[in-house]
């Protein structure tokens, strides 16, 4: 009995102890001591204790230190349990995911997430999200550069041939203290002078002034040299700020330079104690600063917001840059290159995993495009961020991909231009000569020119050409009837497409009465559903009609559209004029005088075989009727 007893003594001093430990851990949870939350979590793991809240925890501990793997393995003990009470669980899992390389169970985890929160658009982009990657992705040389330590070096700025960067490395420059969030150095700004071949020489740490004892970090600075913008802890004179419950977040700062050293060290107006407020970069123009933050009003965990400076050197309101850049999660390390565009880091946008490094184009009035992802070899399963440039194709970035030598690491990187030729020779198709001065037009997928040229006595051309896009090629001359290639290149530099081009002999009936479309083969000029502007694939057919009549000057035509029967009457009949009409349109804006054009839809009035309403057909028979006519009414 008292072996009993003294089992039951020891299993609650056991709980208690438990109890008391966990207490101790989600203090340090709940004031981003990530590191000591994880030590004792573990331990408490080990004993055998196991909660969905702990799972949840720890997962998120790890997550937060960009420990993926060891993430991976509490979140999927944390969902073997059902269903998270954070549906944010699902959205990180996803990315650690994938830092396993598990897209599709990431993926799912992902639709998870979307469905909890109602984004239904970006569940949409589940489906093809990654093959668009692929496609924007450029070919890049990537190197490690030798300012990387084993501790954390990442936000690098290119400035006056030198590269300014943020490190936990343990420099002798001030006293350091140990980060609980990271559990590294606390931060501070170093510089590094980059070398003719591109390579980076450590040149010591950036400021005693400006660094502290606390973090530092994301220097930027005006084009003058005289002012700099950074990442501090709320500290300044000594003094640590702290928020109404107690934590102390990051702010920007100004320093300026001031008989060769850095001074007059101030916080901006707009930072307040209750938010962060980092990682400022500099419009061209230098009238506008942008920054990350987490202030109220922001739509995920951090967002990206621009403020003006004013002529005096005061700064207005923050603006959130909107939805169209920020998301639910975490958007952050923005940059504007010299055209004002925006580079930034993102775990809301669909990407490879981690942060994806994006760039979003610079609209008129200050505002952007859709961001686009940087593709497969900036980006990788994980963190990637600060992007800065020495020219439009060359730069530095921070990774912590495998293979680094620390936590994080800051790379070289250098796009590879891709350069290729379409050549060949534009022959007469019955008789197998080249064909001299024959006309050849380049387009591009839209089919907008690119290009344009004539052959050479041996009936040769040559055209330089992107890579991994699509062209067309055509041959016209006079007496001949034009003939179009189709060309996709791919990513393998330097390398020549050769497309031939035989041209017959014009035997165009130019008869009135006459229908083009069926001499040039033209089955249909393809609409969207239910719509009528001119698609990319219909333009194709159209410039040949377009061609016979800039050879024909006196040449008239009927544009005649129809449909099926399938739909009313009414509808089709207005549909088909729709699309008549915007046919003749386009074809008036490529050229073509509208005193030589009629247009009209007759609905599904002259169907040529039996599926009128009610009638069983195939898709094959009903696509018989579905068609486009230029009937030639005139020609002298």
């Amino acid at each position: 009995m008292k072996k009993v007893v003294l089992l039951l003594l020891f299993a609650v001093t056991c709980s208690q102890a438990q109890q008391i430990q966990l207490k101790k851990a989600d203090k340090s949870y709940d004031t981003y001591a990530y590191v000591n939350a994880i030590d004792v979590y573990e331990k408490v793991v080990k004993k055998g204790y196991a909660s969905a809240d702990l799972y949840e925890k720890l997962g998120n501990s790890y997550y937060l230190n960009g420990q993926y793997e060891k993430a991976a393995q509490y979140y999927k003990a944390l969902l073997s349990m059902g269903s998270p009470s954070d549906n944010e669980v699902y959205f990180r899992y996803s990315h650690c995911l994938k830092a396993l390389n598990q897209y599709e169970e990431a993926d799912k985890m992902m639709a998870n997430y979307f469905d909890a929160n109602t984004e239904n658009s970006q569940k949409k982009e589940l489906k093809y999200y990654l093959k668009e990657i692929k496609n924007n992705s450029k070919n890049y040389l990537i190197k490690s550069t030798a300012i990387n330590t084993s501790f954390s070096d990442y936000s690098p700025y290119y400035y006056n041939n030198q590269v300014f960067y943020t490190s936990a490395m343990d420099s002798t420059a001030v006293r350091k203290l140990t980060h609980k969030w990271t559990g590294q150095n606390y931060t501070d700004i170093y510089v590094a002078k980059v070398n003719k071949d591109t390579t980076l020489s450590y040149g010591g740490n950036f400021s005693n002034k400006v660094n502290t004892k606390f973090n530092e970090a994301s220097a930027i600075f005006t084009k003058d040299g005289k002012t700099a913008f950074f990442t501090r802890n709320n500290f300044l004179d000594g003094k640590k700020g702290k928020s109404s419950d107690k934590s102390t977040f990051v702010k920007i700062y100004k320093a300026t330079l001031v008989d060769n050293q850095w001074d007059n060290i101030t916080e901006l107006s707009f930072n307040t104690n209750e938010s962060s407020f980092a990682h400022p970069a500099l419009s061209p123009d230098e009238k506008t600063l942008y920054f990350a933050s987490d202030m109220s009003g922001t739509n995920g965990y951090s967002d990206i917001y621009k403020v003006k400076i004013n002529p005096d050197g005061s700064f207005g309101v923050p603006e959130n840059l909107g939805t169209t850049i920020n998301t639910k999660g975490r958007e952050s390390f923005p940059s504007i290159d010299q055209n004002g565009n925006l580079y930034f880091a993102s775990d809301g946008l669909l990407g490879l995993g981690g942060l994806d490094l994006f760039v979003a184009k610079a609209k008129p009035g200050g505002t952007f495009e859709k961001p686009i992802n940087l593709g497969d070899k900036i980006n990788t399963a994980f963190d990637d961020f600060g992007m800065t440039f020495i020219n439009p194709t060359t730069g530095f970035f921070t990774s912590n991909r495998e293979g680094g030598k620390g936590y994080d690491d800051i790379y070289f990187f250098k796009e590879l231009i891709c350069s290729q030729k379409a050549n060949g020779i534009v022959y007469d198709a019955q008789t197998n000569q080249p064909l001299r001065a024959a006309q050849v037009l380049i387009f591009d997928e839209n089919m907008k020119e690119v290009n344009k040229l004539e052959t050479t006595e041996n009936g040769f051309y040559e055209f330089s050409i992107d890579c991994s896009k699509k062209y067309y090629i055509r041959g016209i001359k006079d007496e001949y009837e034009p003939a179009e290639v189709k060309l996709i290149s791919n990513n393998e530099n330097e390398k020549t497409f050769k497309n031939d081009i035989f041209l017959n002999k014009k035997q165009i009936p130019v008869d009135k009465g006459t229908d083009l479309a069926k001499l040039f083969n033209i089955s249909k000029i393809y609409f969207d559903l239910d719509k009528w502007n001119i698609r990319p694939d219909a333009e194709v057919h159209l410039q040949k009609v377009i061609e016979v009549l800039k050879q024909y000057p006196s040449m008239t035509i009927d544009i005649r559209s129809h449909t099926d029967s399938r739909q009313t009457h009414k509808y089709n009949e207005i549909l088909s004029d729709k699309r008549a009409k915007s046919t003749l349109e386009y074809m008036v804006k490529n050229g073509i005088a509208r005193e030589r054009l009629t247009a009209k839809g007759y609905g599904e009035t002259q169907l040529i075989n039996g599926c009128a309403d009610g009638v069983k057909c195939s898709e094959e028979e009903h696509q018989q009727n579905r068609r486009s006519e230029f009937i030639i009414t005139k020609v002298e």
